[in-house]
């Protein structure tokens, strides 16, 4: 908001006066700069009464000034092109300042016969170094003010960028599960008349996956070997759907299962495996999932068979593999992630998992 070339928006919360570094440094500042006004004032000829108060006045004064002044600006901040608006409250801060104190020595001091002379003959001076602390002060807070100002706007910029990240990342992993679901459903369906064991058994493991679902939804990582844990309930699922003609293999090298790998990931690669092996082939078909570790990376690789001839996905450019490649990218700001390979009767699906303690 826009107020006579200054800038009104939300309160920042801390001033320099906060910190308590900048806090001690003004405090010792006063103090010196009293005791060294006090000191000129007493070789002048006036007795060290009058110097003292003469130094605590006039530099209380100007000390309540400067932060009125840096108050102001927390809540009211010129625009780029009306910084000449800091001169002008330096030089009228400094004057209310001079005649403030001038003021209040005058009451206590008045009839003294050289003082009150003195007062006025040291008016410029007193003038000048009012102005120049009060500006100094005043463009300190400025300094402050914007820097902290554009720190809380990279903040936010920040939380936004991340809720927007971590909201995409929650979509992509809801677009999957309704799909399994659907074709989990189907086949309980058909097998309800003819296999009913078969059935109440895949709504158990169903109840069981989808618990297990519920819990890492909340999880942004999990460990290897819970992932797989997880994993084995969606393959012992569609083992019933497909029976005989769906084998797994998996191979787990014994240095990756502490390793960590981002919740939920691995389900829709082996979906995209199962889809294009046994969909287009008419045999069984064996999916094989084999781990390692590479330097700082966990690297998972996914096989399985297919034929080049009927397959409508070879390069992999399904719905969930392009969203394993948008949630790698998201969370790792790499596109180099998620690799796949067609050779002659074979699909290779790998994905790279930086790990973050390596």
């Amino acid at each position: 908001m826009l107020i006579s070339g200054f800038v009104k928006g939300t309160v920042l919360h801390t001033s320099p006066f906060s910190v308590n570094k900048l806090r001690l440094a003004f405090i010792a500042f006063w103090f010196i700069w009293t005791a060294l006004q006090a000191v000129v004032v007493q070789r002048l000829g006036f007795d060290w009464s009058i110097s003292i108060a003469d130094g605590i006045t006039f530099n209380t004064i100007l000390a309540i000034a400067c932060f009125l002044v840096s108050n102001n600006l927390r809540y009211y901040l010129p625009q780029q092109d009306r910084y000449w608006y800091i001169l002008l409250w330096s030089i009228g801060f400094s004057a209310v300042s001079i005649f403030t104190g001038r003021w209040v020595l005058m009451r206590f001091f008045g009839d003294h016969p050289f003082y009150a002379t003195f007062l006025v003959d040291s008016l410029l001076i007193r003038s000048a170094v009012a102005f120049l602390m009060i500006g100094c002060m005043a463009t300190i807070s400025v300094l402050w003010y914007t820097v902290q100002e554009r720190q809380e706007n990279e903040q936010r910029k920040t939380d936004a960028e991340r809720l927007a990240r971590e909201a995409e990342l929650f979509n992509l992993r809801q677009q999957l599960q309704p799909h399994f679901l659907f074709n989990s459903l189907n086949s309980i369906n058909a097998l309800i008349g003819s296999r009913p064991d078969e059935a109440r058994l895949m709504i158990q493991q169903l109840a069981d996956f989808l618990r297990g679902t519920l819990k890492k939804d909340d999880q942004q990582w999990a460990s290897l070997s819970d992932e797989l844990k997880h994993l084995q309930l969606y393959l012992e699922i569609e083992k019933v759907r497909f029976g005989h003609r769906l084998l797994t293999e998996v191979t787990i090298a014994a240095d990756t299962e502490g390793l960590t790998i981002p919740s939920l990931l691995l389900q829709p690669i082996v979906e995209n495996a199962i889809k294009f092996g046994l969909y287009d082939m008419t045999d069984s078909i064996c999916i094989r999932i084999q781990t390692r570790k590479s330097v700082g990376q966990l690297v998972i690789e996914v096989q399985n068979p297919y034929d080049p001839a009927t397959a409508t996905a070879a390069g992999g450019t399904g719905f969930g593999l392009n969203s394993i490649q948008r949630r790698l990218y998201l969370l790792f700001g790499r596109n180099d992630l998620l690799l796949t390979k067609a050779g002659s009767n074979l699909f290779t699906t790998t994905i790279i998992i930086p790990q973050q303690n390596d």
